[in-house]
């Protein structure tokens, strides 16, 4: 499936502001079940800088610098983006038990690059702490006997069946500890605690940005703009590498999914984040399209 992708993030501030320094990351990834056919990036009003580089995790992130005053920053994200199916009938459980697993991704002797950002991804991180209250959680279900894969899985669907979606409740940071309290939030917010449950028994786990195709109620017309980023995370198997899981929905990704950035938690790939000169209150705007070719 072929996707088109418009991501819109437009700042207005009460006061004129100066030397705004912005970091985006918007660019789709190119991955072995992704192709990313083509990528712009507009500024308004026309930056004085711009310069792309590639994060520890292969993300690409673009430095967007506006120096003259300015009362209004937008900056949009043209994609298109190639997703082939996924295999959705992967095997499960034809690899070790997770604790062997977890155990050998720790005791290794030689690391590749790729186990090398694994182990990054093992620990408590700026979002992410480890909680008793999520070492509990993870715990309820961890029969020694079952896979990562199999583990993840019912992690899975144990989020998406005992927490409810609730976009009134959290915002960007909201704590893990709120989200497990309360058992409610977004993507992110489950995307987060999944990960938060698997780290603490030593499995490497990562978070996932991306998008989601949605289609509008039926019968009535797709609305511009009114599709979102979307969360999951991704669990590391010794054996089979990284494996992509949605708990907001209870499935594995579709070729509906697309893959933005991914990192240790969301303050590695935020969207567009950054600093200026200047005071007062400012709104922000965020529009998102999806739209399948």
């Amino acid at each position: 499936m072929k996707y088109q992708i418009r991501h819109l993030t437009r700042y207005c501030y009460q006061h004129p502001v100066a030397n705004s320094y912005n970091l985006a990351c918007l660019r789709p990834r190119q991955l072995p079940g992704q192709e990313l056919c083509s990528f712009s990036l507009d500024v308004a009003p026309t930056a004085s800088s711009v310069y792309a580089r590639t994060d520890t995790f292969g993300n690409t992130q673009h430095f967007i610098h506006l120096q003259p005053p300015h009362q209004q920053l937008a900056v949009t994200a043209y994609s298109m983006v190639e997703v082939l199916p996924r295999q959705q009938n992967l095997a499960l459980d034809l690899t070790q038990p997770w604790p062997q697993a977890a155990a050998r991704i720790h005791q290794q002797q030689n690391y590749s690059p790729e186990q090398l950002k694994a182990l990054l991804c093992t620990g408590a991180s700026r979002m992410i702490p480890l909680l008793e209250g999520t070492r509990a959680l993870i715990q309820s279900i961890a029969d020694p006997k079952l896979t990562i894969l199999q583990l993840a899985k019912q992690l899975t669907e144990l989020i998406f069946l005992q927490f409810d979606y609730d976009p009134e409740f959290s915002s960007v940071v909201t704590p893990v500890s709120e989200v497990l309290l309360h058992k409610k939030g977004v993507c992110q917010d489950f995307a987060q605690l999944a990960i938060s449950c698997l780290r603490a028994l030593g499995i490497p786990c990562r978070y996932v940005s991306g998008y989601l195709e949605t289609s509008p109620p039926e019968g009535q017309a797709r609305l511009i703009g009114a599709d979102a980023s979307h969360a999951w995370f991704a669990v590391y198997d010794p054996e089979l590498g990284w494996v992509d899981f949605d708990p907001t929905n209870n499935l594995m990704p579709t070729e509906r999914h697309i893959t933005l950035a991914y990192g240790r938690d969301y303050a590695d790939v935020v969207p567009l984040k950054g600093l200026l000169q200047g005071h007062g209150v400012h709104q922000l705007e965020v529009e998102v399209d999806v739209v399948p070719v």
